[in-house]
């Protein structure tokens, strides 16, 4: 590669460098340790001087040097002799093979060398050289790759030194390298660590020692940092037969960042693409950078920690302080701006946080800078309410920006202003004193959508008008004289806070709404905060109508997503009055049904309904319809498909959590599986499922504020509260009695209405009164106890363990496969695993490498076990040649085309494993019959074709006689009367056939001829090839006579019966021989006329009894085959492979390219 010119001073490189080529001009060098035979002591004192210098040189053998003759700087030096004194060159270029020096060798010979001649100022020399080099890195550095790393010119450098050791398809694109060690049992070896789109890929050159280590991302089960004895942190890569540490890096939480991001999208995108929807940045894998990963982890966290839309995509994250009126001082924090959202997090916890939606900003503006309020901007909102950040750096261009994507959002989602109030509204609780010097507090968001509502409702009368808790409501057990109820004293304080701190979505959030949420939300206010803490409002009132279409287009449509959710409909809350009627559950049906043909990927899941019940009581139908997408879309991601691995993720999290804060319990219970299969409901349910509806409530309440965070802490002070009881438990089944009392026992006393029936209450009334848990104090304690959870803590556990949930699935579905499959075969069960390993990675390398194919690009989880897998043609040409005992030269690329187009039933271009290893399975463990059956239906259609590409084949077309011997003579002077032979083994295979068996049809001459080059090419290089070929030339000529028999017998005779009258015996001469290179033209060696070859046949009992009669045939078809030597085989040569025909296709589509 060029270099950037750099002076180097040559007493420094003394016995470091070995001159190799030196002209007037230029010199090439060589450097000490490379290219030398033997490894001599000084070589690799210099590599292993390289290696813990951590030295570019090690990594750039060759070097290319420039001098300019009759400077000051100028010595000549003779060929192959070291250069000495004090002179000062410039490298100009870099190489990490001969071959690729040579071409900038040849390329300055050619383009430079004759025009330097020219020059009579010898400083013009250097000067036009430097300029001619920096002109061509230029034209490297185009690549987008370069432009975007910090350091364009190291990164190039290392993308070179990537693609020279590894040799991968240049569709596998370098995303960053670090320096590292990578440990070797106790011996630390220094390299380099590459990360690649698709690999973790190192290189270590020590002492003359060159290590290569190659781990692509989807075999990687574990990802963590850890501790030794030596080294205190490290990052250990764990795959299905090894652990590799890597260690001393220079930032290491950045590169445990970045792998955990690759990871985390490569095996989301190959193994979970069921839901998975990529970034628009990271859409295109070989386009995939540093830069974009973190960006994409920074996306993640704003959009968790705000819990906002998943396609909004975070722009500017600036240091800033806000005006907070109710501590009357200004908040140090920071700054999130997005497509469509401000926001505002505090540095201190907790202390306070905003978020404001583009569409309920009125205007941005700047103010004067003072002493007091540096760099101020003020923002307003529709509620009448002024936002005022200051300590803002950039402020210009970030107002700017944010004005751009203002004036956007109100030109997407017009707003529109309406003086009425809705009557719930009017409520006193939803009235406030202003926050910032305006006396009047706005109305909540919701007003300026009223018309659009009660347009919506005139449209669809069908939808309940209400929240269903409203028309349903029972009577609680306290009098209406009595003093006021707890109910109205949380009223009373949520309007005060609403007072302090403002009502809309755009209120600040403290540490104060948190405890109120905790204790427990008034009902006649929980479906309107819980539309505001979601930000569920938003969506509301940025599709007017949305979900009125939705209903009508919905609405009698049947399918299988229909059909479940009317199975469950009556399942969903039956204890409550609201759906023991068909207003509920029409209401149900229809936001179910709506939300489906929303979100066809998602559809629907069991515990939606028991999740959509709660919405509707408390939200009226359509609030509830956005609700549920807030939960299932963004809050709860990927909880709601069919393989539920968002909730088997922070399943996994949650256990990780029991042994960090309950170490005392999971030391008692070693497995933790059942305590885990327990929460897997808690947290698709969110405890409504297995605690009473009047407690579940106030757990939905802490969700919607703080997330799935809630639901962690709630979890652990369950077990918590339990610890004792659980750990004297004797079985898994007694723990799981203790947690189900237990929670069916929380009670809620601030609850206005009586207690709904719980799911759980299965304990006979003769036992002893179990103490009762009161759902406020359990959740205090959660917060109290276990709150310390960050949102950032959280998203990384989900990282590490989506790896092991992605991967256990992996392993099951092998398992499952394998199942099936080993009943089948004869095949080792160990054998089977690797071939399932070899089927995946190659199906996995061409995800990699090769354009997306509609049927093949991906992995498909919905489908059965068996066929989530599935190869085409190419791939499994490729494995055909890697684990197939026929291997045929030149013709087995042709051999591995019939074999799969004969395994395609189905025609559909894909063939899964168990088709796979059923032919493998004949190939190795077959008798000679079946062995014979599978060659003979290989070449007949649908296997063999009219285009079939048996012309490539560098066996020339048998020569075919009308007059071939039927008696030979063997070495031993006797003769072999294959006549009798033949007739009695053909009527005994006719006796012994299935009559059941469907018979195959014919072979035809040409079909014939193809068998025999098949037969041909098998014996090659085979130790007893000689008496392979004399004897497959017999039951050749055998066989054509029988043909010609056949051809010639009427159509009442048999060929079997008749051939033995028609032949006669001779012997053949050697330049007779079926396969003799006689040189002849197709044309002349055929005997046959075109016309008649048309009626020339054979059957399959014919070849199977002319095989018969030669012993060595039958040994060579009967000897056992050694699997596990070709197993061992593929595994090493499968890439080197892949990446070979990619390289070969690389140059062949260049030169096409060039012409």
């Amino acid at each position: 590669m060029w270099l950037k010119p750099e002076e180097v001073l040559l007493k420094n490189a003394l016995k470091l460098w070995v001159t190799q080529k030196s002209s007037c001009y230029f010199i090439l060098q060589r450097r000490r340790g490379h290219g030398e035979g033997g490894g001599r002591l000084t070589g690799r004192l210099v590599g292993a001087l390289d290696a813990v210098l951590d030295s570019n040189a090690r990594v750039a053998p060759f070097r290319i040097l420039l001098q300019v003759p009759g400077s000051q700087v100028y010595s000549p030096i003779a060929c192959g002799e070291l250069l000495t004194g004090s002179d000062v060159y410039w490298a100009i270029a870099t190489g990490a093979t001969l071959e690729e020096i040579n071409q900038h060798w040849d390329w300055l010979e050619q383009n430079l060398l004759h025009t330097l001649s020219v020059f009579d100022n010898k400083d013009d020399i250097a000067s036009f050289v430097k300029g001619k080099v920096k002109a061509l890195i230029a034209e490297e550095t185009s690549s987008r790759l370069a432009e975007q790393e910090e350091e364009p010119e190291k990164f190039r450098e290392a993308l070179v030194k990537f693609e020279a050791r590894f040799n991968f398809p240049e569709a596998e694109k370098l995303v960053t390298y670090y320096s590292c060690c990578c440990w070797k049992g106790r011996v630390p070896r220094q390299g380099w660590l590459y990360l690649s789109i698709n690999h973790l890929c190192f290189y270590s050159f020590f002492l003359g020692k060159e290590l290569k280590l190659v781990v692509p991302w989807v075999d990687i089960q574990k990802l963590e940092r850890t501790s030794n004895v030596f080294l205190t942190d490290t990052i250990r890569i764990t795959t299905q037969n090894k652990e590799r540490d890597f260690s001393m890096f220079l930032n290491l939480d950045e590169v445990f960042k970045v792998m955990e991001q690759l990871a985390d999208v490569t095996l989301r995108r190959l193994l979970d693409n069921e839901v998975f929807d990529l970034d628009p940045d990271l859409q295109e894998p070989s386009q995939i950078t540093k830069r974009d990963l973190e960006a994409r982890a920074q996306n993640e966290f704003f959009r968790a920690f705000f819990r906002l839309p998943r396609k909004e995509k975070l722009h500017t994250v600036v240091d800033c302080s806000l005006w907070t009126p109710f501590s009357r001082c200004h908040t140090a924090g920071r700054m999130f701006t997005s497509d469509s959202y401000i926001c505002f997090a505090s540095r201190e916890d907790g202390c306070c946080k905003i978020v404001l939606p583009l569409r309920e900003v009125v205007s941005i503006e700047k103010m004067e800078d003072t002493s007091l309020l540096p760099h101020p901007i003020i923002v307003s909102i529709r509620s009448k309410v002024a936002f005022q950040f200051i300590e803002l750096r950039d402020r210009d261009s970030l107002v700017e920006a944010l004005l751009v994507r203002l004036k956007q959002v109100h030109a997407n989602h017009p707003v529109h202003y309406d003086t009425s109030v809705d009557d719930d509204m009017a409520s006193p609780v939803f009235h406030s004193t202003s926050m910032c010097g305006d006396h009047r507090f706005g109305d909540l968001e919701m007003v300026s959508s009223q018309s659009s509502e009660e347009s919506e409702k005139e449209k669809s009368p069908l939808l309940h008008p209400d929240a269903l808790v409203t028309a349903f409501q029972q009577s609680g057990s306290q009098s209406p004289d009595s003093q006021m109820s707890r109910e109205q004293i949380k009223i009373s304080l949520w309007n005060d806070h609403f007072v302090e701190y403002g009502r809309t979505v755009c209120m600040f959030r403290t540490e104060k709404i948190r405890k109120l949420v905790a204790m427990g939300i008034p009902e006649s206010l929980r479906g309107r905060l819980w539309l505001l803490f979601s930000d569920a409002v938003t969506d509301l009132a940025s599709h007017p109508g949305y979900y009125g279409n939705l209903v009508e287009e919905s609405l009698g449509k049947c399918c299988l997503v229909t059909e479940e959710i009317e199975r469950d409909l009556h399942r969903s809350l039956p204890e409550h009055p609201a759906f023991q009627n068909e207003t509920g559950i029409a209401a149900l049906r229809r936001v179910l049904t709506a939300y489906a043909h929303r979100n066809p990927k998602i559809g629907y899941c069991q515990s939606m309904n028991i999740l959509t019940s709660v919405l509707l009581l408390y939200a009226k139908e359509e609030e509830a319809f956005w609700l549920l997408v807030a939960v299932c879309e963004r809050m709860l991601p990927d909880y709601f498909n069919h393989r539920v691995i968002g909730a088997q993720v922070d399943q996994s999290v949650f256990e990780e959590l029991i042994k960090g804060h309950l170490p005392e319990l999971a030391e008692h219970m070693n497995d933790l599986s059942a305590l885990a299969s327990v929460s897997l409901s808690w947290f698709l349910t969110l405890f409504l499922s297995i605690m009473p509806l009047e407690s579940a409530v106030n757990v939905v309440d802490c969700f919607f504020y703080d997330g799935i965070k809630a639901i962690f802490q709630l979890g652990l002070a369950v077990l918590e509260a339990n610890a004792e009881d659980l750990c004297s438990s004797k079985d898994d089944g007694q723990a799981l009695m203790i947690l189900s009392r237990f929670l069916d026992h929380i009670k809620n006393e601030d609850s206005p209405g009586p207690p709904v029936g719980s799911h759980h209450a299965f304990f006979s009334d003769d036992q002893e009164p179990y103490p009762v848990t009161d759902i406020s104090d359990l959740i205090r304690d959660s917060y109290e106890k276990f709150g310390d959870q960050s949102v950032e803590q959280i998203e990384h556990l989900r990282y590490k363990h989506r790896i092991r949930v992605l991967q256990g699935h992996e392993d099951t579905t092998k398992q499952n496969v394998l199942r099936v499959v080993i009943p089948e075969v004869s095949i080792l069960p160990e054998d089977l695993e690797e071939l399932y390993d070899l089927f995946k990675r190659e199906h996995m390398m061409s995800c990699y490498w090769e354009q997306p194919r509609p049927t093949a690009s991906r992995h498909d989880p919905s489908r059965p076990y068996a066929e989530q897998y599935r190869i085409d043609a190419r791939q499994f040409a490729h494995l055909f040649q890697l684990v197939s005992p026929w291997t045929c030269g030149a013709h087995t690329e042709i051999l591995a085309e019939r074999t799969f187009r004969l395994l395609d039933d189905n025609m559909d271009q894909l063939i899964e494993f168990k088709a796979f290893v059923s032919c493998l399975d004949i190939m190795y463990n077959g008798e000679m019959n079946e062995k014979i059956k599978l060659l003979y239906r290989l070449h007949i259609p649908p296997a063999l074709t009219e285009n079939d590409r048996d012309s490539q084949s560098p066996l020339k077309n048998p020569l075919l006689s009308t007059s071939r011997p039927l008696v030979f003579g063997k070495p031993n002077g006797d003769a072999v009367d294959y006549q009798k032979q033949l007739k009695q083994m053909i009527k005994d295979l006719a006796k012994e056939k299935d009559k059941t068996e469907k018979e195959l049809p014919k072979m035809s001459q040409r079909e014939f001829i193809q068998f025999c080059k098949t037969l041909y090419s098998m014996f090659h290089e085979d130790p007893e090839e000689n008496d392979l070929y004399q004897a497959i030339a017999t039951v050749t000529t055998l066989l054509l006579q029988i043909g010609e028999v056949g051809q010639r017998s009427s159509s009442s005779g048999s060929c079997s019966q008749e051939c033995g009258e028609e032949l006669q015996a001779s012997a053949p001469s050697p330049e007779d021989s079926v396969f003799a290179d006689t040189g002849k033209t197709p044309q002349d060696s055929q005997a046959f006329p075109e016309e008649a070859q048309a009626d020339w046949t054979v059957s399959l009992e014919h070849i199977l009894a002319s095989l018969l009669t030669e012993q060595s045939l039958v040994n060579f078809f009967e000897k056992p085959l050694d699997m596990k030597s070709k197993l061992e085989n593929a595994k090493i040569n499968q890439y080197n492979l892949k990446t070979s025909e990619m390289s070969h296709q690389s140059q062949s589509e260049l030169k096409l390219s060039n012409l």
